[in-house]
């Protein structure tokens, strides 16, 4: 990385004087924040971040999970500067536009064969609510109307819009809005630690509780809402085999849309392209986002099934019309993005790598499984939780007010990687192009971090 100056003392705290009088950021508690003298990053390469004094940090989030390639990476920037020289934004509102159109078709090639149409948004949870706004309104264009309700998992995480809320389950931050929300029917999820029984009979009881539920109420049931193999702002709860292939296979039986979202699990996430090619499951609905630039521009898509596109053509005045859009949907700088970073996927083979670095980020992470207060580690791909614990032999947990996943993950900025815990879950989610020896520098700091940072 080049050597670049550090900036002086004062413009950090103009900086930070800024930042408390103007930012309010996201998911965080300022007053702490803003006490801690907050990272303020400036630049980066690689899996590298560097702050404005230029210390430099391993991206062991992958700037929430978002991040494919690395950083400053030079076939996007060219792939975004020549689109910036023809045009950086049209609107899709009755109206298309040439990478909006490429990138479509080349999501619908890839992605699982029921899925053929493309509809752009520019986040993750809008995806997610394009797909529950689409399942609700299919049934009533098909003369089904009765099939307006939506069955989700518990501990669910699907964004922060009201509807992406509606279907989330996570009470620390979905209880607050009760009163704002629609009514979910919810089953249970395979979960080792907060539920007695292995994971698979976790799972065989969740699959029961959905059998049960859609046996006596289906005529009344739009749509199964699911991260496929991993609820990863859940705590990176991992499902056991053939979960993802059951709930498919019930939800078909009893003529139940499908939305799979693959939000945090796609592109390559898990070691395969899309999370549902792990059991050969083919939704009706697909939510996408994070990952799809490279995670460099906002955009965001959902997917749908033929069937589900049929039953919105019509003449302008039968109103079959989805009403439905953003400003910014189909941006061009983002689809060529997009674009360039599908074609890095295939130039750097990435998914295939990614696969088998899983086994090595394993093995590095093995060691860390053996501290007094690691519960257990729970993986998938580049998806990684360590779920921190008072009492190893008891399974006991902390109690989340003391802040132990906070105080690791502070610790291990401290000594050189970004990171941050979901409760005392500690997440360990790397960019995909992640080499072998920054994943053990990862994985060495992370274990150093649990020994300082645990009670």
């Amino acid at each position: 990385m080049d050597v670049v100056p550090r900036r002086e003392a004062a413009v950090y705290e103009q900086l930070l004087e800024a930042n408390r009088r103007a930012l309010w950021n996201p998911f965080t508690q300022m007053e702490e924040f803003l006490a801690e003298e907050p990272l303020i990053v400036e630049r980066a390469e690689g899996v590298r971040l560097v702050d404005v004094h230029g210390n430099e940090y391993l991206d062991g989030n992958a700037s929430l999970w978002v991040n494919v390639h690395g950083h400053n990476r030079p076939e996007l920037n060219e792939a975004i500067a020549r689109q910036l020289e023809l045009v950086a934004h049209s609107t899709l509102l009755g109206l298309s536009n040439v990478p909006a159109i490429e990138l479509a078709a080349r999501l619908a090639e890839l992605a699982p064969a029921s899925l053929t149409k493309v509809f752009f948004s520019d986040a993750g949870a809008a995806a997610v609510e394009i797909g529950l706004k689409l399942a609700f309104a299919y049934w009533r264009r098909v003369g089904r109307p009765g099939k307006r309700r939506f069955v989700a998992m518990r501990n669910a995480y699907h964004g922060d819009t009201i509807g992406a809320v509606s279907v989330g389950g996570i009470d620390l931050f979905h209880a607050e809005f009760g009163p704002l929300l629609f009514e979910t029917e919810r089953v249970g999820y395979p979960y080792p630690y907060r539920f007695d029984g292995s994971p698979q009979e976790c799972g065989e009881a969740c699959l029961a509780e959905l059998r049960g539920l859609l046996d006596e109420r289906a005529d009344e049931v739009a749509c199964v809402v699911i991260e496929p193999r991993v609820q990863a702002a859940g705590g990176m709860i991992v499902a056991p085999p053939g979960f993802l292939a059951e709930v498919a296979r019930l939800a078909r039986e009893h003529d139940v849309l499908l939305l799979a979202d693959e939000v945090a699990t796609g592109f390559g996430r898990t070691g395969r392209l899309f999370a549902c090619e792990h059991e050969g499951v083919e939704p009706d609905l697909m939510a996408v986002g994070k990952g799809l630039t490279g995670g460099y521009l906002p955009v965001a898509a959902t997917l749908a099934s033929e069937r589900i596109y049929d039953a919105f053509l019509g003449r302008h005045e039968e109103l079959r019309t989805f009403f439905h859009g953003h400003s910014f949907t189909g941006n061009q700088l983002g689809c060529a993005a997009a674009l360039a970073s599908l074609d890095l996927f295939e130039q750097d083979d990435l998914v295939a790598r990614v696969a088998g670095k899983s086994r090595l980020l394993a093995e590095l992470l093995a060691p860390i499984a053996l501290l007094e207060h690691v519960g257990e580690i729970r993986q998938c791909g580049f998806l990684v939780g360590v779920e921190l614990v008072a009492d190893r032999a008891a399974k006991e947990p902390f109690d989340w007010r003391l802040g132990a996943g906070r105080a690791v993950c502070r610790r291990a900025r401290e000594l050189g990687l970004i990171t941050r815990p979901l409760g005392d879950v500690v997440t360990l989610v790397p960019p995909l192009a992640t080499s072998e020896d920054d994943l053990a520098e990862m994985a060495s700091i992370l274990r150093h971090a649990i020994d300082d940072g645990t009670p």
